[in-house]
């Protein structure tokens, strides 16, 4: 999926929007993750990342938002079920690990 600039900065404003929603930090991210703060703050920019990548913090963070009784703010590209893309390894996402 190739996002438009608009596209690629609303996707970054919903996924940070989630993560401060969410309470947690880069470094709890990381562990739940399986991965460094550095990289789960590159996902939440969209910068060195697998395409798979935005998805798997997506998921990460409305299951946590949705266990805090929250409503997660909602995503205008990182919609739907992953595994209707074609072009995403859903493998990658399902396991819920980041590279």
């Amino acid at each position: 999926m190739v996002l438009t600039s608009d596209e690629a900065a609303a996707t970054k404003q919903e996924l940070q929007g989630n993560f401060e929603l969410s309470g947690i930090t880069l470094q709890m991210a990381a562990v739940d993750l399986k991965s460094t703060p550095e990289h789960i703050q590159d996902v939440l920019n969209l910068k060195n990342c697998q395409k798979e990548e935005p998805w798997i913090l997506r998921n990460y963070l409305i299951k946590l938002i949705l266990l805090q009784e929250k409503e997660p703010y909602s995503f205008s590209k990182l919609i739907g079920d992953p595994k209707r893309y074609q072009f995403l390894n859903s493998r990658l996402i399902d396991r819920g690990e980041l590279a």
